[in-house]
């Protein structure tokens, strides 16, 4: 089945038992996303909220909030999605050169889209930011936002839909300084299309025209989020997925979607920037106040009967983990493909995704050599630091594949899995060769939403390429040398213990533990040493030590190691790698739930069984 409208999708969920209607009415600040959270929690439907307060508009949450939904939603489209993401072929060109690709051609006439005559009396009303539901998801956000926006621009040297960009940036509709009803905040990371399209209005000396969508078929929110291949439009995609042409036409110049719930257009001006945010991001800490681009507010609209789309995000996983199931169940392994001898990759949802990223590769260079050690890993590990999103990742753990020989002489197994990611980083510790296996970038970009490093966007990134025979068997208990040391000493995983940070501290542990490394390391099997505030908490959960560690540590200020040393200006060390994963006073707070709300959303769910 193809949706026409968002409504169109509620309402065949609804008939499978997919959606929760809540009919009481609910406050926007803090109410309507706390019970988003739980519902999620728990795996349950989509939401839709009949009244919210403020606001004659309903709203609808957690759409995409399982997997299974998702594939749900999309389940007449998806295959033919695939398909041509698996064939590598650009819907248009399939239109162009029919009789080259027959099998896509159906699914391809969709991605055609529809440019719709019509009046914007007829479709649309005319209202304000202010009728908004303006959605307060935390409580030290700055205001209200868009979580779930589809903002469009286009190209200043080549205008038109044909070159354009559909991104999902987040909007801030009030608060700080924003003028409201006149002015609201466009946030956006590295490596976004939207930047480029930026710097080009900017060198023309022209406002940018901005659109952005709200609601309409689920496909439209979908696309906005894909990693497409070269030439891949997200509106070409958008009418794919959603197995019907994405209809548009314009007014006062700017792009409008005509299948949208909502429309909003403005501009955004060369240099005028105010403060935006904080806002409780997808990390799991707030992302806090920076200045980002103001858009000058056009106009607003609001079809018949439109319905509000919006997300929560916080600590993972959380709707946005289903976004990432579903997209990397289109592509497959769409993405490795694009970079030679990349077998998989993995960029793991529980440490906030960008954090931490795990590869397999291939290590083909030297095959004549019966010393096994990292080479082509290291260029591909290269190649995905310099490639789309994959660029933001902060730590990569890569290793190769290898089959089994006929005698079964080749250590590494062929069922190794990046998504299995507790014996994958068991895998690699085992094996790693402490003095040259880390590889440090310095003084480089990092995300937007990581606060580890400097400064905004700044930082440094490490490797971790390990590739050969196993070297050591990783510790199960926690040996007497570091339980000497009264830190309260926990094991998280095989060759990886917690410390607590009242006890320890980096240069302490260097001190206390000079000359045992390799006795450590090599006969011990204690390859991590982990500093935090509380280590019961980090052993707990596997979970936990995934999140706080990759998102609180910044490799070159918060990594050292037991007897560490530098030959050749490459850092290296004979025992232990020590992690500071404490809360540091740069970084920015973890996300904390209202107690007062949630006592207010436990009466209002508890008639829903929730």
């Amino acid at each position: 089945m193809s949706y026409s409208s968002l409504e169109a999708c509620l309402l065949d969920l609804e008939r499978t038992g997919q959606l929760l209607r809540i009919q009481e009415e609910v406050d926007p600040n803090l109410e309507m996303a706390a019970i988003h959270l739980r519902v999620f929690e728990q795996k349950g439907p989509a939401i839709l909220f009949e009244k919210v307060k403020g606001s004659k508009f309903r709203a609808a949450s957690n759409i995409f909030g399982t997997l299974e939904r998702s594939e749900f939603i999309f389940r007449n489209t998806l295959p033919a999605v695939k398909q041509l993401i698996e064939m590598k072929i650009n819907p248009l060109a399939a239109i162009q050169h029919p009789f080259n690709s027959l099998s896509a051609l159906p699914a391809a006439i969709n991605a055609l889209p529809k440019k719709n005559p019509i009046h914007k009396p007829v479709l649309f009303e005319e209202i304000n930011i202010s009728d908004l539901p303006l959605i307060q998801h935390w409580p030290m956000d700055g205001g209200a936002f868009v979580t779930l926006p589809q903002v469009y621009t286009e190209d200043a040297d080549q205008p038109g839909v044909a070159k354009s960009n559909l991104g999902m940036y987040r909007i801030q509709l009030n608060g700080n300084e924003y003028e409201l009803n006149k002015e609201i905040g466009l946030h956006y990371q590295l490596h976004r299309g939207i930047g480029v399209h930026q710097t080009k209005a900017n060198n023309k000396g022209l406002p940018l025209k901005v659109s952005c969508f709200i609601g309409g078929p689920p496909a439209h929110s979908v696309a906005a989020v894909m990693p497409l291949p070269e030439g891949m439009s997200e509106i070409n995609f958008a009418g794919v997925l959603a197995g019907k042409r994405f209809g548009y036409t314009y007014i006062d110049d700017f792009f409008i979607s005509t299948d949208a719930d909502f429309v909003i257009t403005g501009e955004v001006v060369p240099g005028h920037n105010k403060p935006e945010g904080p806002f409780g991001d997808h990390l799991g800490y707030y992302s806090l106040q920076h200045p980002f681009p103001v858009m000058k507010v056009h106009k607003v609209y609001a079809r018949k009967n439109a319905i509000w789309a919006f997300t929560v995000v916080g600590r993972p996983p959380q709707e946005d983990t289903s976004f990432g199931q579903l997209i990397h169940k289109i592509t497959g392994a769409a993405v490795s493909n694009e970079i030679p001898g990349l077998k998989e990759v993995h960029a793991v949802d529980a440490a906030g995704v960008h954090p931490l990223l795990l590869a397999i590769g291939s290590e083909r260079y030297t095959p004549y050599l019966e010393n096994k050690k990292p080479a082509e890993i290291l260029t591909i590990a290269n190649h995905i630091l310099g490639t789309g999103q994959l660029s933001l990742a902060k730590f990569v753990w890569i290793t190769a594949e290898e089959k089994k020989s006929q005698k079964g002489m080749d250590s590494l197994s062929p069922a190794l899995d990046v998504h299995q990611v507790p014996e994958f980083l068991q895998f690699m510790l085992s094996r790693m060769d402490f003095a040259n296996d880390l590889h440090f970038y310095t003084n480089t970009t990092i995300d937007t939403l990581d606060y580890s490093g400097d400064g905004l966007n700044s930082g440094s990134k490490l490797v971790l390429a390990a590739y050969g025979e196993q070297r050591r068997t990783l510790a199960t208990k926690i040996p007497a040398l570091i339980n000497d040391l009264n830190a309260h000493a926990q094991i998280i995983m095989p060759g990886v213990i917690a410390l607590n940070a009242n006890s320890v501290s980096i240069d302490l542990l260097q001190e206390k533990l000079k000359g045992a490394g390799e006795n450590l390391l090599e006969k011990k099997g204690v390859a991590l040493l982990i500093i935090t505030e509380d280590a019961s908490w980090m052993a707990q959960d596997f979970n936990n030590f995934i999140w706080a560690t990759f998102t609180r540590t910044n490799p070159a200020k918060d990594i050292e190691g037991v007897d560490s040393y530098i030959s050749n200006k490459h850092w290296g060390c004979k025992g232990p790698l020590i992690l500071d994963a404490t809360i540091k006073k740069h970084h920015a707070p973890a996300v904390i739930k209202d107690r007062d709300v949630e006592t207010r959303v436990d009466v209002i769910l508890k008639k829903y069984g929730y």
